[in-house]
């Protein structure tokens, strides 16, 4: 049977931070995705908005590996040359209410370590842009935007670099713990391969409760449920009329950060995404549902009124893997090692979500420290 130092399930954006933060101390570590390239899921679909940390509950690992990820992934990207802008963020509110909301959202900033945040008044916010229509708004200037393709490449090939290796088109089966470590089932296009391996990681995002419930000894009392939320994108063509990204005052249940306009590294702007739970499935949906532009006209009209209707189309949709159900609080990443399910060298990742993005290297480095594999 061959043997590796440790297995990653999955190859989005956080499994390739920690193959990369893993294989810096490992001699051989194995990176696997049933899909044939990296990051076809979760991390290429999505806002690629590097967060500042002001959204989460002060103590949650959420708020506490945001904060750290940031700091790591700025410096990242430039040292590894991925490109990136730190242009800032407004967060603007349309009345009194919300205003009220943008004070307590800076109180919870401060409490987890964001200290930057700058107040705008009504003229203010019209220096950024004449067509936004906000009352008072908070400035995130340690907001920012990657390209993150460029970043999966560039985890991938620190990794690789590092001696670990992606098998595409691989299937995880089951794992059985032993003495030594874990008995790995994979399915390789279509043959069934025994693998032994010290560690265990699984990345897998959408489907991470179901390689947990194929880990032998796990538990189902420790697999939480799992939502899937999609989200759609739509695009606006021509020149964007904001310098900085645009979020609405969020939902309270923080079930999503409202349809906020934000650009790419290629100047794109784009809105988005919604949230609408919707039911697991063996191959995830991608289809975007066109007769949604009326509802997001409707929600970007509260701060972009004078929007062209016909100059936003239906771009893009992703879904993320939520703790968090339809309608219920806050639920905050659960990255499970030994003391959760009792079982030495195997971390489950359950629920990461945004920012997931942000606080990739941060969460590779917090489950390097859980493994007790320290760079």
């Amino acid at each position: 049977m061959d043997k590796v130092d440790a297995v990653v399930v999955g190859a989005g954006v956080v499994g390739l931070a920690i193959a990369a933060r893993l294989s810096s101390k490992l001699s051989n570590v194995l990176i696997i995705d049933k899909h044939q390239r990296f990051g076809e899921e979760t991390s290429s679909r999505n806002s690629e908005v590097i967060h500042a940390g002001i959204y989460y509950p002060e103590q949650s690992l959420k708020a506490k590996l945001c904060v750290e990820g940031k700091l790591a992934l700025y410096e990242y990207c430039q040292k590894r040359k991925v490109p990136f802008s730190r242009l800032g963020k407004l967060i603007v509110a349309q009345n009194s209410d919300q205003h009220a909301y943008l004070e307590d959202l800076q109180l919870r900033a401060r409490n987890n370590g964001v200290e930057d945040l700058v107040w705008q008044s009504h003229r203010d916010l019209h220096r950024f842009s004449s067509e936004l229509k906000a009352s008072t708004g908070l400035l995130s200037p340690s907001t920012g935007i990657l390209d993150s393709h460029r970043y999966m490449q560039s985890l991938l090939a620190e990794a690789e670099s590092n001696g670990a290796m992606l098998a595409a088109n691989t299937q995880f089966i089951g794992a059985e713990p032993t003495d030594k470590g874990f008995n790995l089932s994979l399915d390789i296009d279509g043959e069934v391969m025994s693998l032994q391996s010290r560690y265990l990681i699984n990345s897998a995002g959408l489907y991470s409760t179901d390689v947990a419930k194929n880990i032998a000894g796990a538990g189902k009392e420790n697999i939480p449920e799992l939502y899937w939320c999609k989200g759609h994108y739509f695009s606006y063509t021509g020149k964007s009329p904001f310098s900085k990204l645009v979020y609405p005052v969020p939902e309270r249940n923080i079930a999503g950060l409202g349809v906020h306009a934000t650009v790419d590294i290629g100047g794109q702007l784009k809105f988005g995404p919604d949230t609408q739970y919707i039911s697991r499935s063996t191959i995830p949906d991608y289809s975007i549902d066109t007769s949604l532009k009326p509802k997001f006209l409707e929600a970007i009209k509260c701060y972009f009124p004078g929007i062209d209707a016909n100059k936003l189309q239906a771009s893009y949709s992703g879904i993320r893997p939520k703790l968090q159900g339809p309608n219920t609080s806050f639920a905050d990443f659960r990255i499970d090692g030994s003391e959760a399910h009792g079982i030495e060298g195997l971390i489950n990742l359950f629920g990461i979500e945004s920012p997931g993005l942000t606080a990739s290297l941060a969460i590779a480095k917090h489950v390097a420290e859980q493994l007790e594999i320290n760079k």
